[in-house]
């Protein structure tokens, strides 16, 4: 069943109004549902994003910068639920006590003079990237800062965890796991005198061990890797970090890094089984925020990534949240394909269209497999928000795509497998959008044999939820 869209088309450029505040909190409560919730679809989605925009009259300077807020979804007997609320972190209820902005944040240095700045290498952990459900426990994530523990009931913050006394650094907000080992698997950064790549491994019985440290050769960033059965993959891009101004307060840690395509991508790749030998080697220059995918194949590594030429996506996102200020963004679907023994990468485009935030079916993660599901921009669209949600054959290299009304904007899709379903195009893509027209947000759900036909269903909040990052499904 095609839905139309349920308010008038907005003009062109609405997506804006998705990065003010978040205009109330609430436990879980009945949404309004449109279309009809598949019967077999039970469980909830939960979600994550930044949604305070300023602090204390300063408008923040980035979309990583915003206070997050975690958002679920409920779904069960063709009825859906919602509930959204902030995290509740240390440096937020710290500033809220001291009435004033005292952390730097990624794209925000810390306010007031020098000597109160001094320092500024204190970072707030926002805890607004995405969530961990793990150990029957669910977290707020933020790489500059440690796992942010919630409770799974209501969402109401428990605090930040050191996942029994292993994380004592930052905590990526990208964990992978791999079903054959049963065990997820992240990675740290911890910044000093070196800069050190911290890695971990968690196991599904609640048991947790710090696997291995690599010091890099440069203060860097590292937003996300992706394993196989047998291996952890590091694609460390030449983003370098000026350590001593940041840390001196002079900026924040945004304008302080600096492209330097001359040093070349240093590959990382870490056998799971024997994590301190890890084979190292540089390539050509290139970006990347998320993988989709790796397998094994006669030797090689096979990853699938969003890539980019360069790092002017950062000021992409950066603008974001002022409506925009006419940088694109020009990430592509890429399959990179590495040798470790002959320490080579070659890498090719699979899908032309500008996209972010790929995902797969869970039962093919680490293994070959033949879609990618994306957000993606309508043509001659990329300075704005994503208007589309693409599923692209990694095989063929086409793409069918859900055009979505005008005015809604999706967030990356998640996959359900169908109980019982064999194929990994045998479930439900689930995507939270937001409506520009209407000033609301609401959970798509659309058929993924079947995305060009766009929802069966929405379930609406009653307010707008700003516009997220990245999100997991629990069943049941």
């Amino acid at each position: 069943m095609e839905m139309s869209a349920t308010h008038e088309s907005t003009p062109s450029g609405g997506w804006h109004r998705a990065f003010q505040d978040l205009s109330r909190e609430h436990g879980f409560e009945p949404l309004r549902v449109e279309g009809s919730i598949p019967s077999e679809l039970e469980g909830t989605l939960f979600r994550n994003g930044p949604s305070l925009f300023s602090s204390y009259g300063t408008r923040y300077g980035h979309w990583f910068d915003g206070d997050g807020a975690v958002s679920a979804v409920k779904l069960g007997g063709g009825k859906a639920e919602g509930a959204i609320r902030l995290v509740q972190t240390e440096g937020l209820l710290a500033e809220r006590k001291a009435g004033r902005r005292i952390f730097s944040i990624y794209g925000t240095a810390a306010a007031g003079w020098p000597l109160r700045r001094l320092g500024g290498g204190r970072v707030k952990n926002a805890a607004n990237t995405s969530v961990m459900i793990w150990d029957q426990r669910l977290f707020a994530l933020y790489e500059g800062g440690k796992p942010t523990e919630l409770s799974i009931e209501d969402l109401s913050t428990i605090g930040e965890s050191t996942l029994g006394g292993t994380v004592t650094t930052p905590f990526s907000a990208h964990p992978h796991r791999i079903a054959a080992r049963k065990a997820s698997y992240n990675f740290g950064l911890a910044y000093g005198k070196d800069t050190v790549l911290h890695l971990y491994e968690l196991r599904d019985d609640g048991g947790t061990r710090r696997m291995a440290t690599h010091k890099l050769p440069a203060p860097t960033t590292l937003h996300d890797f992706i394993a196989t059965d047998r291996f952890l993959i590091f694609l460390i891009t030449p983003v370098r970090l000026r350590l001593l101004p940041f840390l001196l307060g002079r900026g924040s840690v945004s304008q302080n890094l600096h492209w330097r395509p001359e040093e070349g991508v240093e590959v990382l790749v870490v056998p799971i089984d024997d994590p301190e030998k890890a084979t190292r080697f540089r390539a050509d220059p290139s970006y990347q925020w998320h993988f989709a995918n790796a397998f094994e194949r006669d030797g090689e590594l096979v990853l699938d990534r969003v890539r980019y030429p360069d790092f002017g996506s950062n000021l992409w996102l950066g603008e974001a949240p002022l409506g925009g200020q006419g940088t694109e963004a020009m990430g592509t679907f890429h399959r990179t394909t590495i040798d470790p023994k002959a320490r080579t990468l070659r890498s090719e485009e699979v899908w032309q269209e500008s996209c972010e935030f790929p995902t797969v079916a869970p039962g093919v993660i680490g293994k070959p497999y033949r879609f990618a599901y994306v957000a993606a921009h309508a043509p001659g669209k990329r300075r704005e928000m994503y208007q589309r949600i693409a599923k692209i054959d990694v095989e063929s290299g086409s793409a069918s795509q859900a055009e979505l009304p005008h005015g809604h904007y999706p967030s990356e899709p998640i996959f359900v497998p169908r109980p019982g379903g064999s194929a990994e195009d045998h479930g439900w893509l689930l995507s939270l959008v937001y409506d520009a027209g209407s000033h609301t947000s609401h959970l798509a759900i659309l058929d993924a044999a079947a995305i060009e036909k766009g929802p069966i269903a929405r379930a609406h909040f009653d307010h707008h939820v700003p516009l997220t990052f990245h999100g997991r499904w629990m069943r049941g």
